[in-house]
């Protein structure tokens, strides 16, 4: 085995960008749970559009939109993971992965939080 790292080079600079992309296409294909991310996403980016969210506001909601897709994505890649190397039950990889969602949903109510935090004044003033 070859352990010394390849030079660098575009060509391979891309080929690690289009498995990227393959990676995010079976995460969307795969996971039901990331049409809810994409539909908050989407709802998030139209409410800052609409009410003119300030430059920190939309640093902190891009901040924490990727977050969530960030876990996400790491959740997904640890269940594929898990399901290759114990595809028989095991309680432990029931709690690996029941505390990889856990973190999912962590990251995902800090998210509402602080999309709340950010829209709430915009809603009151506007009602």
């Amino acid at each position: 085995m070859n352990n010394k790292p390849e030079p660098f080079s575009v060509r391979g600079r891309i080929r690690s960008a289009l498995c990227a992309l393959q990676g995010i296409s079976e995460l969307v294909k795969s996971q039901h749970n990331t049409w809810v991310h994409a539909v908050a996403t989407v709802g998030v980016t139209a409410a800052g559009l609409v009410f003119g969210v300030t430059v920190i506001e939309w640093c902190v909601l891009v901040l924490v939109i990727t977050a969530v897709w960030v876990v996400e994505a790491i959740n997904t890649a640890f269940e594929f993971l898990c399901d290759a190397v114990s595809p028989e039950f095991h309680p432990l990889v029931k709690k690996s992965k029941d505390i990889a969602a856990g973190a999912v949903l962590l990251s995902a109510t800090g998210a509402a939080i602080i999309g709340l935090m950010v829209f709430l004044p915009y809603f009151l003033a506007v009602s």
